[in-house]
């Protein structure tokens, strides 16, 4: 059966930095993706989550500092490839790093990640993509053993295989995620990639060296202690998808089971942390 999504088209002003406050209360009722634009953003929602009251906790709206009006309208999956190829710029790390579409030039550099999206990275996901980027370009991971959590189109996960990597597993609970992972990791010629459908219930009895999650923050708060549990000692976990302002719950949580911050990558108020176990 065909998932459905809710599209809201925000127009805000001013912009800023009220855009960013929107994104991330919808992003605490359930929204999972975001496209801004010159007027403001675009959030979506699958069906399934959406209910009729979905817009009454979010504050902002009702702020007298910012003028805020909106559009609803429902969007099949047939739509999807459509929005990716008008939304969907490519990114570039530190000049080492890529990640394309097809449709986009190919780059002189040094790793080259090609993806054909089947839905809405958002502009938060390419900022905690990036992030994530940089982290995994510090880290030697020639034969670790490596988990992408909420692995979405696979990008993390292929780019952990290019950096040596091996074996590699990509969880999304999402089953468009789960579907397109797969395409993608054929793609880049992936060999070392297994992609699951599901969550956190599925990583009972595994260990990695090295742990990915790129996902939002009551998400991860609420697995965290499964992360930890699957990290082997002295591994890394990598977590991004919040806020700056959210590191200290984050943080919190993460220090009750005895792992240490040691770095933090902010990018435009986003933010992406490495723990030692």
């Amino acid at each position: 059966m065909d998932q459905i999504y809710i599209a809201y088209t925000f127009k805000v002003v001013p912009k800023e930095p009220a855009t960013e406050i929107l994104i991330a209360e919808l992003g605490f009722v359930g929204f999972e993706s975001f496209v801004e634009n010159e007027n403001g953003v675009t959030a979506y929602i699958q069906q399934k989550d959406w209910t009729a009251s979905i817009l009454e906790d979010i504050h902002i709206l009702t702020s007298d500092e910012f003028k805020i009006s909106y559009q609803k309208e429902v969007i099949k999956q047939t739509n999807w490839n459509s929005e990716w190829e008008k939304n969907f710029n490519p990114i570039q790390v530190d000049d080492l790093v890529s990640v394309r579409a097809p449709f986009h030039k190919t780059p002189n550099l040094k790793y080259d990640i090609v993806i054909e999206p089947k839905m809405s990275f958002g502009t938060g996901h390419h900022e905690t993509t990036h992030m994530m980027l940089q982290h995994l370009l510090d880290l030697k991971l020639e034969g670790k053993k490596v988990l992408d959590m909420g692995c979405g189109t696979g990008i993390l996960a292929i780019f952990s295989e290019m950096k040596g990597a091996k074996p590699i597993d990509a969880i999304d609970i999402d089953q468009w995620c789960y579907e397109n992972a797969i395409e993608n990791a054929a793609r880049n010629k992936c060999e070392h990639i297994s992609v699951f459908e599901g969550d956190v219930s599925l990583l009972k009895d595994k260990k990695y060296d090295v742990i990915i999650a790129n996902i939002n923050r009551n998400i991860l708060l609420n697995d965290i202690k499964q992360y930890v549990n699957s990290l082997y000692k002295e591994g890394v976990l990598l977590l991004s998808g919040f806020y700056k302002q959210d590191i200290p719950i984050i943080d919190k949580e993460v220090a009750k089971y005895g792992l240490k911050l040691t770095k933090t990558i902010e990018r435009n108020n986003w933010v992406a942390l490495k723990y030692l176990k």
